[in-house]
């Protein structure tokens, strides 16, 4: 867990393409290691793609849809530079985007991973839900041991220390786009959301509000 509070700058982009924000990420990170902006938080959804992470370089087979199944559905593919294997990002999924310098206290990439899986699953909590993680997984999941299906994909990157790309969270997402894909090449377990967890609609300011509070509450603060 971190320790000492940092101030975060927390931007809700509403829906954006992909390619935008691989360029706004770039940018960004780029300012964090020249100290012209704080850490910062990107909030957004995307238009329906499937990214590659670096897991993908012998070939994108855990993409298991045709092209024109994926032309039919408007999903469109992305290669990535986050680590991890494939994923799907879509309407009604909020994605999250850090973009924080780590040092010169919290160079440990294993503990940020464990860091953002907590905001999750204090994110979750805050709906009532008991979210957990899963050894030797990546992510965070609900369900009984064994048969748990994912609510949170993570996949970062790290440059010189500076963070980017990060987590995205179901929360009304269209779960049947799933299918297209063997979800970050995990074949034993399912994927779910917030609105199929609880029964009812949750609002995405509800969501971003909630993953604000649960990094505020592991060491970030609002930014002035």
């Amino acid at each position: 867990m971190v320790t000492g509070l940092r101030p975060l700058n927390v931007r809700r982009l509403g829906t954006i393409s992909y390619d935008e924000g691989v360029a706004l990420q770039a940018a960004l990170v780029d300012a964090r290691k020249a100290d012209r902006i704080p850490d910062t938080l990107l909030l957004l959804q995307h238009p329906p793609v499937i990214t590659l992470g670096v897991k993908t370089r012998q070939g994108p087979r855990h993409i298991v849809a045709t092209d024109d199944t994926l032309a039919a559905e408007g999903v469109t593919v992305h290669e990535t530079g986050r680590g991890g294997d494939v994923t799907y990002h879509g309407p009604g999924q909020l994605v999250g985007y850090p973009i924080l310098n780590l040092a010169p206290d919290r160079k440990d990439v294993h503990v940020y991973v464990r860091d953002i899986e907590e905001v999750l699953i204090r994110t979750a909590a805050a709906f009532g839900i008991d979210a957990k993680r899963v050894a030797g997984l990546t992510g965070v999941w609900v369900g009984p041991d064994g048969r748990e299906e994912k609510l949170a994909a993570i996949g970062i990157r790290i440059s010189r220390w500076v963070t980017s790309h990060g987590f995205a969270l179901n929360v009304s997402t269209h779960l049947e786009h799933f299918n297209l894909i063997v979800p970050c090449g995990i074949v034993d377990r399912g994927v779910t959301s917030l609105e199929k967890l609880l029964g009812r609609t949750v609002t995405m300011d509800d969501v971003e509000a909630a993953v604000e509070q649960a990094f505020h509450s592991i060491g970030w603060r609002a930014a002035a």
